[in-house]
């Protein structure tokens, strides 16, 4: 039987069909039982706790205040229960119970959407959790066992003790304010020049002493929050390289403008994005659903590009 303390599941269940059918002969019918037993197995639900449920003796029985309140928590109760079910079916069908994702900064979010919105349709119980730190912390999160999957950036090259899986390439593109010294120059930057401003990078949010990539200047500002470097060099404080996509929008409405570095630095170049796991710790089932997905979904968009 289920038993929570001395309620039963069947006596929530029997209280919500009540209500949501209108009256006990109505219940009775949808639950494939008598009246009477419907009716005692609320009796018995108001005795083991000492309420009264509903108002009798009106054509259709009413909810007390009391019975309004708890009709609620018996519906959220039930949907636990429900959830508790499915969490430890799809476990004995090798789903993972919860799944945990790291995701470096630089990983753009709008790929991953529709492979999330499907993977929620797909295991509609499965819990996920997003973790987004600074460069390097999604690494760090999966070796730590606290995620599955990370999605990130592998520098300077992939590890032996990960499973890796090219997924994209970030473009990265050097950029200032409009009325920043550096956007104002009307010539190829050199290295001279760039040393003279700030540089807004990416960096470690643990690890300060960190290998960095891509500095160019010794004038360093460091920002673990992607969304926030972007707020600085907008407002003109640096200069940074930063994923097109997400700095398109403001050069074309002319907040930002491209810089043209020298040969010595490309002034567009790409980063390769990984999904990647710990080697002797395999994904789950949703895991595996997920990757693979996402895999598809790039690998297409790439051939429409193309």
């Amino acid at each position: 039987m289920d038993v929570i303390g001395r309620l039963t599941l069947d006596q929530l269940r029997v209280l919500v069909t009540v209500v949501d059918e209108g009256g006990f002969s109505a219940a009775a019918r949808r639950l494939g039982r008598v009246q009477s037993a419907v009716s005692q197995t609320v009796r018995a639900l108001e005795e083991t706790q000492g309420i009264e449920l509903f108002l009798r003796g009106r054509q259709r029985p009413s909810l007390t205040p009391v019975g309004q309140v708890l009709v609620e928590q018996a519906r959220s109760v039930l949907t636990s229960a429900a959830r508790f079910e499915a969490v430890a079916a799809g476990t004995r069908q090798g789903l993972e119970p919860s799944l945990t994702l790291a995701i470096d900064p630089l990983v753009p979010t709008e790929p991953l959407i529709e492979s999330m919105r499907a993977l929620q349709a797909t295991f509609p119980n499965l819990p996920v959790s997003f973790f987004t730190e600074g460069l390097g912390g999604a690494e760090r999160r999966l070796r730590a066992g606290a995620a599955s999957l990370a999605i990130c950036l592998l520098l300077p090259s992939a590890p032996e003790d990960l499973m890796v899986y090219p997924l994209m390439e970030e473009k990265l593109v050097p950029v200032a304010s409009l009325d920043h010294p550096l956007a104002r120059a009307r010539k190829t930057l050199t290295d001279d020049d760039l040393d003279a401003h700030v540089q807004l990078v990416l960096a470690d949010g643990l690890d300060s002493a960190g290998q960095s990539y891509g500095v160019l200047s010794s004038k360093v500002w460091r920002f673990v929050d992607l969304a926030r470097r972007l707020d600085f060099l907008l407002a003109g404080f640096g200069w940074c390289k930063m994923p097109r996509n997400l700095v398109q929008p403001h050069l074309e409405a002319g907040r930002l403008k491209e810089l043209f570095l020298s040969d010595a630095f490309p002034a567009a170049y790409t980063l390769p994005i990984y999904a990647a796991h710990v080697r002797n710790q395999p994904l789950g089932r949703a895991g595996k659903w997920l990757l693979d997905d996402l895999r598809q979904r790039l690998a297409t968009k790439e051939r429409d590009v193309m």
